[in-house]
């Protein structure tokens, strides 16, 4: 694969613009279209993102432009056929969270570019988060010993649906929407997941699914989390779109507080405090700096797998695992049972 990439986008809406954002300021990658069932999204974004060529039509991109790689950045229904599109072509493709509509629409998606013999990865950009990878980093170094317990929690008030209308019409919401993430960063933490028990609500009565959910979740290396997630907690001041950590081991705990200031305690020692908020980058604004972050770290990972020929860290293969506990959590829900993996 040659130094310099063409890089292709499909879908220009809200949050698509991250990754538009973070694809123009990669060196060696040339955006040379995009797509959109919104002509005039398209045609914007080709503009301000200096894209080659503007589509509404994602086959006839494809065909046309020969790129080396696809971003899918649209809303769940589509991932499947979008997928199986770029695998058919022989495309490499990223993905948008969450990966597909059930477990079963995942596993095609997984097969189809493994019989194509093209890469696929999830962006379950939250492992890329800085704060949240450092914490990661001091885990691998042994800092607090074995983890034992955690707690990820991600609760909210911020109106999320001002920008995201759909989501208030979706069926299942709070897990399938950020509890996924959570959960993802349960298993970069503590390992696999042997069995999860959920409990969910509706808070909001104006909206179709869950906004709250609480998931005890027990892992195979014999470490236990809890992961919370709500978008109908109205504190002061909101932490969105923040991610709050604790997870204690048999030598020290760690414990990322609001604000990303991250406190150390080992045993025997005194408390170290460490400033993890990055400046925010040049296109990024507060508080979606972290996360617009996240997506630069995501895709500057996908570009550098691709140019070794290795499977990226959060590959369609890995994000099966996660979707599986997505599923887990959600029967055990329904059910009022422990699941078990």
């Amino acid at each position: 694969m040659s130094q310099r990439l063409r890089g292709t986008v499909i879908g220009c809406g809200f949050f698509a613009e991250n990754h538009l954002n973070a694809w123009a300021t990669i060196p060696n990658v040339e955006l040379v279209a995009v797509c959109d069932l919104d002509p005039a999204k398209a045609e914007s974004a080709k503009q301000r993102f200096g894209a080659g060529r503007a589509y509404t039509d994602a086959a006839a991109m494809l065909r046309e432009t020969k790129p080396d790689f696809v971003d899918i950045a649209t809303t769940v229904p589509s991932h499947r056929p979008l997928v199986e599109l770029a695998a058919s072509m022989k495309v490499p493709a990223i993905v948008q969270k969450p990966f597909g509509p059930t477990l079963a629409d995942c596993e095609a998606m997984v097969k189809a570019c493994a019989e194509a013999g093209v890469p696929l990865m999830v962006h379950e950009n939250f492992r890329f988060q800085p704060p949240l990878r450092k914490i990661g980093k001091l885990i691998d170094q042994g800092l607090i010993g074995a983890p034992h317990f955690g707690r990820i929690t991600f609760r909210t008030g911020h109106d999320i649906y001002a920008k995201q209308p759909y989501l208030a019409t979706e069926e299942r919401f709070a897990i399938s929407d950020v509890g996924v993430h959570v959960l993802d960063m349960a298993r970069f933490y503590f390992g696999e997941v042997a069995s999860i028990a959920c409990r969910t609500k509706r808070v909001n009565p104006k909206i179709r699914g869950e906004d709250s959910a609480t998931m005890l979740v027990q892992h195979t290396g014999g470490a236990v989390s809890v992961v919370d997630v709500c978008y109908a907690t109205p504190i002061l001041p909101d932490p969105f779109p923040e991610t709050l950590i604790e997870i204690d081991g048999d030598k020290g705990a760690l414990r990322l507080e609001q604000g990303y200031r991250l406190r150390i305690g080992t045993r025997g020692g005194k408390p170290e405090y460490q400033e993890l908020d990055p400046a925010p980058l040049p296109w990024a604004e507060r508080p979606w700096h972290v996360v617009q972050e996240s997506v630069l770290r995501i895709e500057e990972h996908w570009v550098d797998c691709l140019r070794r020929g290795v499977e990226p860290e959060t590959s369609g293969a890995d994000n099966l695992k996660t979707f599986a506990v997505v599923e887990a959590a959600y029967r055990s829900a329904e059910t009022g049972e422990t699941v078990h993996l």
